[in-house]
């Protein structure tokens, strides 16, 4: 059972979507077929005030320069899936492309989910000029993250930073393939604009978002943001339609017990307690039990019996504040932290209940993958 987040039927905002190029920035069809728009409510924009903007000196261009240096282009690829679409006129074949990046020297490479979803086939193109089919390891719909296999071998790698070390008005560069493979590695730079954002989706909400007006465009889906040191601290993933300069990125560091445990044994397997829980960033977007009675830590909404949540003697109402000492206040922190323990395993629970903190040991399961 998944700790996904709970979407309830009804929101406190009409969920008509308008405005997001989403999961979206990603899916660019081409060869005869049309460019995929996702959609965000226009009644709600969720990312409040204007964008912060970069301030161009000789040092913030020395900055890119040196960061650029570490990344592109070997690292940064090119996907391309075949996808069929419907027109007025019928059904039409085209080619989505996306972006990606390497993860280990033989292959492994990062890319959202929805870049290789739905899609015949998976072409990667690197720098050199050589193209390889790709194998789908893993995806993920709701965090909308996907590894794929080339057969390869001695590739440079990128590193991958720390997500949690990240300040607003740091430097931000955005690799990719904006419109297609013909502006394939195109780097943009700026800075991180905010942290936490959420977006609602049509699938539900994507939290703890990475901000930044560094520009990302259809086919930069999947490329890396990268930090001034070259290090990849986000997958870049949306943009806001509606607005200039407002891109975001899903944190890096989500990924790491996923591609920890695929480099180890081809595969990966989520772990879970067996709740379901609202951060309070979903509890701002949907009705809720959980009402407006907490402001950290994950509601347990419900819970799934036999799992170690109920067995520990977890109730509905409990405000998960902490695993293993970690603060988990929104629900992706509390999946990275599960994701990085093997099934039979024990971790510290530390949760209120009627205002009253205590401790439980969580044995943690295996979900559904």
């Amino acid at each position: 059972m998944n700790d996904d987040l709970k979407i309830p039927k009804q929101s406190k905002a009409s969920l008509f979507l308008v405005g997001l190029i989403g999961a979206i920035i990603g899916g660019l069809i081409v060869g005869g077929a049309f460019l995929l728009f996702f959609s965000l409510n226009d009644s709600g924009t969720v990312v409040e005030g204007a964008t912060q903007q970069i301030v161009v000196s000789d040092s913030n261009v020395d900055s890119v320069v040196e960061a650029v240096a570490q990344v592109v282009p070997q690292s940064v690829v090119g996907i391309e899936t075949t996808v069929t679409t419907m027109t007025v006129m019928g059904a039409a074949e085209g080619t989505s492309v996306g972006s990606g990046f390497i993860l280990t020297s033989d292959g492994y490479i990062a890319t959202n989910h929805h870049v290789v979803e739905g899609g015949s086939g998976i072409t990667v193109s690197l720098d050199d000029g050589n193209t390889y089919e790709g194998e789908l390891i893993w995806s993920d719909s709701v965090l909308d993250m996907a590894i794929i296999k080339i057969d390869a071998n001695n590739l440079p790698v990128l590193e991958l930073g720390d997500s949690d070390d990240v300040s607003v008005g740091e430097l931000a560069v955005a690799v990719g393939n904006p419109m297609g493979l013909n502006y394939e590695r195109t780097v943009t730079s700026g800075i991180i604009s905010a942290l936490n954002r959420s977006l609602p989706l049509e699938n539900g909400l994507a939290e703890d978002l990475i901000q930044t007006d560094a520009s990302i465009n259809e086919g930069n889906s999947g490329g890396p943001l990268v930090n001034k040191n070259g290090q990849v601290i986000g997958i870049n993933t949306y943009k806001l339609s509606s607005g200039e300069g407002m891109g975001f990125a899903i944190p890096i560091n989500i990924l790491k017990p996923i591609l920890n445990e695929i480099v180890a044994t081809g595969t990966f397997t989520p772990t879970v307690i067996g709740i379901t829980g609202y951060d309070r960033a979903i509890a701002d977007y949907y009705l809720t039990d959980a009402g407006d009675n907490f402001d950290e830590g994950i509601y347990i909404a419900s819970l799934q019996q036999g799992y170690g949540a109920a067995e520990a003697g977890l109730q509905e109402g409990d405000i998960i504040l902490s695993i293993d000492d970690v603060e988990v206040n929104t629900m992706l922190k509390m999946k990275e932290i599960l994701y990085a323990k093997d099934a039979g395993e024990t971790v510290t629970v530390t949760y209120l209940r009627n205002g009253q903190s205590q401790t439980a040991e969580v044995t943690v399961s295996a979900g559904q993958s």
